[in-house]
């Protein structure tokens, strides 16, 4: 058995760990064993990648050793310090610059191979789609990294006329893959890619922050796509075999995504969701006036409730919140209380953001529900605490026809009995959408920062019970 087969058989069984960490990471149980066996596949790849890639005959061999130990070195070095530093709140945006990374790989794989290789047909359209995808996927990566990160503004970019320029660089870059094919050297490659590299600047440029959870999943598809093309110019079975595992199941997810939000793939990429947001709206935008409650007020609530449903956004990420709401739900749960969470698929900024974040508070996976489990049991619940989300549970998504999210699936809070809305101030959410809950007879608000503010309600039910605090 020589060190080629067995690389190959290496490929082999990482391409099925693969498999089996996706379908780890369909479900919270068991998506810890779904990342443990991805970091075993990974490891047995880049292995066998190296195995292949060295050629032990050669008098330099461990020159090039030495060489491919210190970039793994100071990738593994980067890798491990930002993923030790990194915020939840800001995984969204990191998750965006890695594909960026992606997709620049896809573009520098294409133009070696293509200076380095044979120039058949079948190769040419190899690299030209391969940089063509990976150009888009890295600077609308860039885009979505500097929108997500509040570098740049969340508004769409509506440039008139941006659906017949998008169109144009497509029709433009077929024409330049036929003078490529033709033989016609670097110029319509170096042409194709500026072209490319524009249209992926445009393309999340023209999406609102409304979308953004989209955004990210659909980059994640042309990453994968981009690898997979990476793959082909390679030789590479593994990496074509990855490439199409995350392509796919990155299409999938936007699909799921999309549903979610009542929103058609197409009018998705094709931009115009969302605004800025942060804009303050006023009692008169909805004809009534606001109520605010306190602490002891909420803690006397949450202990005469029987049933209390939290539903967790993106300002519970930002306050760091999850540990105090997970000690609250503790609390309860050891008075009788039955507690539960209700969790929209598009929650925060990222696919599975606020599951993530509840489980890194130990909350259990068994009271985590999601939107479709938890509506039906609004109207029996006593008490739902909305800390930080906003858009997701917009009632103008069923009763104006003319809002920007109507149609939109979202989490019926307004049928319990008491909402309790946490909020800094009365500022819309990202997508800049106004939001009448806020103004409804069973509405409360908040205000403050939601991690002191749990932690003021937890205090004030140990008050209440005659516990020191």
């Amino acid at each position: 058995m020589t060190l080629t087969s067995v690389a190959q058989a290496t490929y082999v069984i990482a391409a099925v760990l693969f498999v089996l960490s996706l379908a780890g990471l369909s479900k919270q149980e068991t998506a810890r064993r779904g990342n443990i066996l991805g970091m075993v596949g990974m490891v047995l790849a880049l292995v066998a990648t190296v195995i292949l890639a060295l050629d032990l005959s050669e008098r330099d061999v461990w020159v090039t050793a030495l060489l491919i130990a210190l970039i793994f070195a100071i990738g593994a070095t980067a890798g491990t310090w930002r993923a030790r530093t990194v915020e939840m709140t800001q995984m969204p945006e990191l998750i965006a610059i890695l594909h960026s990374f992606v997709g620049l790989a896809a573009v520098l794989v294409g133009y070696n191979s293509y200076m380095t290789e044979p120039a058949d047909a079948v190769h040419q359209v190899e690299v030209f789609l391969g940089v063509f995808i990976g150009a888009v996927t890295f600077t609308g990566s860039i885009v979505a990294y500097l929108k997500l990160s509040a570098k740049i503004g969340s508004a769409p970019l509506m440039l008139p006329g941006r659906h017949w320029m998008n169109l144009g660089i497509l029709v433009s870059s077929v024409g330049l893959m036929a003078w490529f094919i033709s033989g016609n050297g670097l110029v319509p490659l170096a042409v194709m890619t500026g072209l490319a590299l524009a249209l992926g600047w445009h393309l999340v440029a023209a999406i609102g922050g409304g979308d953004m959870p989209v955004v990210v999943s659909m980059l994640n598809s042309y990453s994968g796509w981009a690898a997979a093309a990476a793959g082909l110019m390679l030789s590479n079975n593994l990496l074509i075999v990855t490439g199409a595992l995350v392509g796919s199941s990155g299409a999938i997810l936007s699909y799921i995504m999309c549903k979610a939000m009542n929103r058609a793939f197409m009018s998705v990429i094709l931009g115009g969701f969302g605004s800025e947001g942060g804009k303050v709206v006023s009692g008169d935008a909805y004809q009534g006036e606001h109520r605010e409650i306190l602490a002891p007020e909420l803690a006397d609530l949450l202990a005469e409730a029987r049933s209390v449903v939290i539903v967790p956004g993106y300002g519970m990420a930002v306050a760091k919140a999850q540990y105090p709401v997970a000690d609250l739900v503790s609390k309860l749960r050891h008075n009788g209380v039955e507690v539960r969470f209700g969790v929209h698929p598009v929650a925060g900024r990222l696919p599975g953001h606020m599951n993530v974040l509840l489980a890194e508070a130990k909350v259990p996976y068994d009271i985590v529900l999601e939107m479709d489990e938890i509506n039906d049991d609004f109207p029996e619940t006593d008490v739902v605490l909305v800390i930080g989300a906003n858009d997701v549970v917009n009632p103008s998504a069923l009763d104006d026809p003319n809002s920007p999210i109507a149609g939109m699936p979202v989490l019926e809070v307004w049928k319990a009995h008491q909402c309790i809305v946490f909020k800094r101030s009365m500022a819309t959410g990202y997508a800049g959408v106004q939001n009448p809950l806020f103004f409804k007879p069973n509405t409360s608000m908040f205000f403050g920062d939601a991690k002191v503010q749990v932690e003021a309600i937890l205090a004030a039910l140990r008050a209440r019970e005659g516990v020191a605090v």
